[in-house]
């Protein structure tokens, strides 16, 4: 329950939001009944995530300076401590720019020179969209795959395929039909299909280089997506998407089964290292994702390269592990471009990842 103390503060009416003076970022909350014994800025980037306020009793305000990063953006929280210990988690209460996420809003710092993608403003004619069911018998589960059909587009029509992980997440909070649809508009993407493919149960355990999801993936979900929306013969003509571990799930099922894909489009992957990452050795399946990350940086197994289009945020900490990978699949033939972008992981990141990335790489496979 939240105390009345930090209910009091949360009714603090919002302001123009954090100040931006020069390379630094200045962070200001009332407190006027002194409500608080701490405040803390919890971000998303290289550490250190949590940076504590100064109080200022004169003016009852909370403060903080903080130098800018190397982004364009900034996705924040505010961690507050009341008097009697108990603890809140929320978005900045005095600044009223937010971001939406699977796990709630987050406050945002838009720093000079940001826009966002000319494409979100384009007035494109949406295309069909179509919920299907698909039993997946591996996990005792039913998913409700939305398929998108470009505009024209006909039902039973062979058309090229995009595979999406957190396909519905990708809609709500990177607007990817949108995007499409205008790709789509201004002739730079053929008539095609996206599958927004929802994890089945648990995501941690699913998309952490599971061999129990890449076959199921390989031998019912995928088979099923090509009666609901029949493809060319051959997998050049289904492409692999997916952000953060739904990307490392796409690359390793294609490790796996090479002919799943003509092509990966892959964001912000949680390509975890044991040398590099033991704060996240807490994960539940931290173990199996440096074994299979060991083994594509290693180049073993036999695969097949395809073109590989990555993007990642300039000041996540995942950076490196995606630069290393990039890396390893070139070296092994992979066709790969590496785009960083000024942001971090989150899912605007991913959405101003799209263009022109996304319909570069469909357009190169497809045309």
């Amino acid at each position: 329950m939240r105390s009345p103390h930090l209910s009091a503060l949360m009714a603090v009416r919002a302001q123009a939001g954090p100040e931006i003076h020069g390379d630094t970022i200045r962070f200001s909350l009332p407190d006027p009944a002194r409500a608080l014994r701490r405040v803390r800025l919890l971000l998303e980037l290289r550490r250190p995530r949590e940076t504590d306020f100064e109080r200022r009793p004169r003016d009852r305000t909370w403060r903080l300076e903080l130098p800018s990063p190397a982004a364009d953006r900034l996705e924040y929280l505010l961690e507050l401590t009341s008097r009697d210990g108990s603890v809140e988690i929320a978005p900045d209460p005095t600044n009223p720019l937010r971001a939406r996420g699977a796990f709630g809003d987050k406050s945002v710092v838009e720093l000079p020179g940001y826009l966002p993608p000319a494409w979100l403003e384009e007035d494109a004619p949406p295309g069909d969209l179509e919920l299907t069911q698909i039993p997946l018998h591996a996990f005792r589960t039913t998913l409700e795959v939305p398929i998108w059909t470009a505009t024209g587009g006909s039902p039973g029509e062979e058309l090229p395929l995009l595979v999406v992980h957190d396909g519905p997440e990708y809609e709500a909070f990177s607007s990817l039909l949108a995007y499409l649809d205008a790709a789509w508009a201004d002739g730079r993407l053929p008539t095609m299909r996206a599958a927004l493919v929802p994890p089945p149960r648990d995501r941690n355990q699913s998309y952490s280089a599971s061999a129990h999801y890449a076959r199921a993936l390989a031998h019912e979900l995928l088979p099923a997506l090509a009666e609901a929306a029949p493809t060319p013969l051959g997998g050049t003509w289904r492409i692999g998407m997916g952000a953060s571990l739904g990307a490392l799930a796409i690359l390793h099922a294609h490790r796996v089964y090479p002919h799943l894909f003509g092509a990966l489009f892959l964001q912000s992957g949680s390509y975890f290292r044991q040398r590099s990452d033991k704060q996240e050795s807490g994960f539940v399946r931290f173990g199996r994702i440096t074994r299979v990350v060991g083994q594509i940086l290693g180049g073993k197994g036999s695969f097949e390269p395809v073109p590989v289009a990555m993007t990642c945020g300039a000041v996540e900490e995942n950076l490196e592990n995606n630069r290393a990978v990039a890396r390893a699949l070139q070296a092994q033939g992979y066709p790969v471009e590496l785009v960083e972008i000024r942001d971090a992981h989150n899912w605007t990141a991913w959405r101003d990842g799209f263009d022109p990335h996304l319909a570069n790489l469909l357009q190169a496979v497809w045309r």
